[in-house]
């Protein structure tokens, strides 16, 4: 479960984030603040962040003394599970630092510009 989290779990955390984001720029021009703004982005950037960790522990899990001498052409299940742990994590980071440009952005543009 832990992988899934960090493979489909954090990019559609990402796409979530951006969706509610850009649905909150009218009404935070409106009230002239953007503080509902950076409590989503923040909120995001921590599931991100723990399913990122999340997947790393499987990662070092799997990644164990006996897994270091086998092949990695052999197609076993504990290979596939690595691969997927590696892959999981490198793709949870990449979310987080998704998010967290996007949060740049809250911080740097105001809601209200033309």
């Amino acid at each position: 479960m832990k992988i899934w989290l960090g493979l489909l779990g954090a990019p559609s955390l990402a796409l979530a984030c951006q969706a509610v984001l850009f649905a909150l720029v009218t009404p935070s021009c409106s009230v002239q603040t953007r503080v509902v703004m950076h409590v989503v982005a923040a909120v995001s950037l921590g599931l991100s962040l723990l399913f990122t960790a999340l997947s790393r522990a499987q990662w070092a899990a799997l990644a164990g003394p006996e897994a270091e001498g086998a092949d990695p052409d052999t197609g076993s299940g504990r290979n596939t599970r690595a691969f997927l742990a590696r892959s999981a994590t490198a793709v949870a980071a990449l979310s987080s630092i998704t998010i967290l440009a996007m949060w740049l952005a809250i911080w740097l543009l105001s809601p209200c510009s033309q």
